[in-house]
């Protein structure tokens, strides 16, 4: 049995505990529990047989007995009691984005609903407003969210960019360290940075591939795997992510990389614009239509430059206009990591935090920033641990006295303030007034109108002590689709008021995504790149902030962070 499947089956069980009304932590330690298991490089039904699961970290003997069961008997037992008393179908309905598990019940329970099909038909029948706190808006939301249940494609999930970069890295360090190993890369969607990928493309060069694609199928982190041949292997890991390995002699490796890069879209008009200058391009080199001849190439510069354009970087390899920019020579220079100067929103023990000033800031030194914004939930946040007006003037002074000690790093003193559903803030002025550094976020009441939304957040935008605008669409990727709001008129409004816009780099957020961030940045509005961070080591978050704002084109003169402290 594969991680995948073992983690499968815990989710299920969480679900099933939700339905069910079981409390929060019980629940939460499942679902933490089924993260650990898929993320993990070694067989856990191995481990559960030689009785070592338990060294996962949040796995104890009682989940450890569930695993085993399962191994076993292809059932969770305690699964298998909750699904003779919770119909099936509130499972599946448990999936729509935004409902919860207590609506759930709910339906369940008042409604009769037992199936999508039957809460289709009570939507369309808008049986579902006349409950008590729900409305039109939720029965549109739950159309809506059973129409694209029904159109999600069958097939592996797509897994966020951190999910599967840490297996594609460590199959590619393998690779590498083999002796028959020229040279490996990671290839695909990951190495173009998207949010979301579907499998792991590795490319190598190789003059006895035979001996690598072997040792490569008998990694530890593979539990099956293809034929090994000159060409290479497909491999599945136990974490159930699938992996295609591609061998080239050294002379062709450009030529490999270059196309298994990607995008489709990009290559695809690549190969249109080369058939018309009388040449044919694929994986296996640049074919002369006038000569008959092909010809390799060991880089990708060197590809580009034979068709006549500069070195594309591969964020940019989406066909949206880099072709022509590369022909004529006006690609930007892409921000770097090493650009960041400062972090602009992380929480500490303060607010949902685990980390004190002290240790977010050393985390933030370490990392060679000169300025750290501390900004910790406002009081109407919504889910406990908020700051009180009071207790943030206290923080004020605390981080007064913290610089004053020269920490070798300069703290400021902030807040990620809620946007209040008719726009207000939830602190006075003055206090805002007395704050380095101001992050207006909406984190409560999604599911207002378009226009309800936009104004909303331009009420934010054109307060006169707002910095910036936080995770501007709310979305959680594979968890939760952004709300309703026209970017395009908040956009213009920031232009017109000075407010930047972030780039949240926590890699279930990456919000703005790389298409809105573009559309600021040319509508004139500045770009802030954060990592919301909630603990020290989370600060490393900046990497999928950047990996954003080059799929947006933008260059460091672009991110306020990356010039000194301006205000």
């Amino acid at each position: 049995m594969t991680n995948a499947q073992i983690a499968a089956a815990l989710e299920e069980l969480a679900v099933l505990y939700q339905l069910d009304g079981a409390d929060q932590y019980r629940v939460l330690a499942y679902v933490n529990s089924a993260r650990t298991i898929k993320n993990e490089g070694r067989s856990v039904e191995e481990l559960a047989r030689a009785g070592k699961v338990t060294e996962l970290p949040g796995v104890g003997k009682t989940l450890e007995e569930k695993i085993l069961a399962l191994i076993e008997t292809g059932e969770i037992p305690a699964a298998a009691k909750l699904k003779e008393r919770i119909p099936s179908g509130l499972v599946e309905i448990n999936r729509i984005p935004g409902l919860g598990p207590k609506t759930v019940r709910r339906l369940h329970e008042e409604l009769g609903i037992t199936t999508p099909e039957e809460l289709r038909e009570a939507a369309e029948a808008q049986q579902i407003r006349k409950l008590k706190g729900l409305g039109p808006k939720v029965e549109e939301n739950i159309l809506e969210g059973l129409d694209r249940l029904e159109a999600t494609p069958e097939g592996p999930e797509r897994l966020r960019l951190d999910e599967i970069l840490p297996v594609a890295e460590a199959l590619t360090r393998a690779l590498r360290e083999h002796p028959a190993c020229e040279r490996a890369e990671v290839a695909g969607s990951i190495r173009r940075r998207t949010d979301t990928c579907k499998d792991v493309d590795l490319v190598a060069a190789s003059d006895d591939p035979l001996a690598l694609t072997a040792a490569i199928a008998e990694h530890r982190t593979i539990a099956e795997h293809g034929t090994p041949s000159e060409l290479g292997v497909k491999l599945t890991t136990h974490s159930g992510i699938g992996v295609d390995v591609r061998i080239v002699p050294p002379p062709a490796f450009g030529n490999l990389l270059q196309h298994f890069s990607g995008s489709a879209a990009h290559n695809a008009e690549l190969r249109e614009r080369a058939v018309a200058a009388g040449l044919h391009v694929s994986e296996h080199g640049i074919k002369d239509d006038a000569t008959g001849e092909t010809e390799l190439f060991t880089t990708e510069e060197e590809v580009y430059r034979r068709l006549g354009y500069d070195y594309i970087e591969p964020e940019l390899r989406e066909d949206r206009g880099e072709l022509d920019a590369a022909r004529d020579g006006s690609l930007p220079r892409l921000v770097e990591l090493d650009d960041v100067r400062g972090e602009l929103h992380c929480h500490t023990t303060l607010s949902d935090g685990t980390g004190t000033i002290e240790e977010m800031a050393a985390a933030a030194r370490d990392r060679g920033y000169e300025y750290l914004a501390i900004t910790d939930h406002s009081a109407s946040h919504g889910f406990g641990d908020n700051v009180s007006a009071e207790r943030l003037w206290q923080r004020i002074e605390e981080i007064e006295a913290f610089n004053a000690s020269d920490p070798g790093i300069r703290v400021l003193a902030g807040s990620e303030v809620n946007i209040l559903p008719e726009g207000g803030l939830d602190y006075p002025d003055d206090l805002l007034a007395a704050l380095d550094w101001v992050i207006a976020s909406i984190h409560t009441s999604f599911n207002r109108s378009a226009e309800e939304m936009t104004a909303r957040m331009i009420s934010a935008i054109e307060h006169p002590e707002v910095d910036c605008i936080g995770h501007a669409t709310g979305r959680l990727i594979n968890r939760r689709d952004p709300y309703s709001i026209d970017l395009e008129r908040a956009f213009e409004a920031a232009a017109r008021t000075g407010t930047a816009f972030e780039i949240n780099g926590n890699p279930r957020r990456r919000d703005l995504n790389d298409a809105h961030a573009r559309m600021a940045a040319e509508a004139g509005v500045k770009i802030v790149l954060n990592t919301d961070a909630h603990r020290p080591e989370t600060m490393d978050y900046m990497f999928f902030a950047v990996a954003t704002a080059r799929r947006a084109w933008l260059t460091a003169d672009q991110v306020l962070n990356t010039r000194p402290w301006w205000k």
